[in-house]
């Protein structure tokens, strides 16, 4: 199981990227080359990253990305549910059905108490913080 999606991981490295670059906008092919992700690829994850409001698009010549908000106001849980949906450990299926035990099962209480800790701690992380490697 991972934690970071490949999609995740982009994102956060595009993302850490233009925050490097002091508000300045930074273009697609400036990302490609300089992160090494193909172009249509990294395309898909700015559209999503400018829907969730994560980035501005600036569109013509002279066109790109910037941050829609300071760095220490991105949040890696944010970017991973923009990506990945709502973090979920076990979604309690029984044969596609939700499992008849739900309400009273004591692995799902735990799972639920773990998800929530993780979650706790995933929410501390910004892109600020991963930029100065706290």
């Amino acid at each position: 199981m991972k934690l970071i999606s490949r999609n995740t991981d982009y994102a956060v490295r595009a993302v850490c990227y233009i925050a490097r670059q002091d508000k300045k906008i930074v273009s697609v092919v400036e990302l490609v080359k300089a992160l090494g992700i193909p172009g249509p690829f990294l395309r898909k994850i700015l559209q999503v990253l400018n829907k969730k409001r994560i980035l501005i698009s600036n569109k013509g010549s002279g066109g790109g990305f910037k941050l829609a908000r300071k760095e220490d106001k991105i949040f890696l849980s944010e970017l991973m549910e923009a990506f990945q949906g709502p973090f979920r450990l076990n979604e309690c299926t029984f044969k596609k059905e939700l499992c008849p035990n739900k309400k009273f099962c004591w692995l799902k209480n735990k799972i639920d108490i773990i998800e929530d800790m993780v979650l706790s701690q995933l929410s501390t992380v910004t892109i600020d913080s991963i930029l100065k490697g706290k």
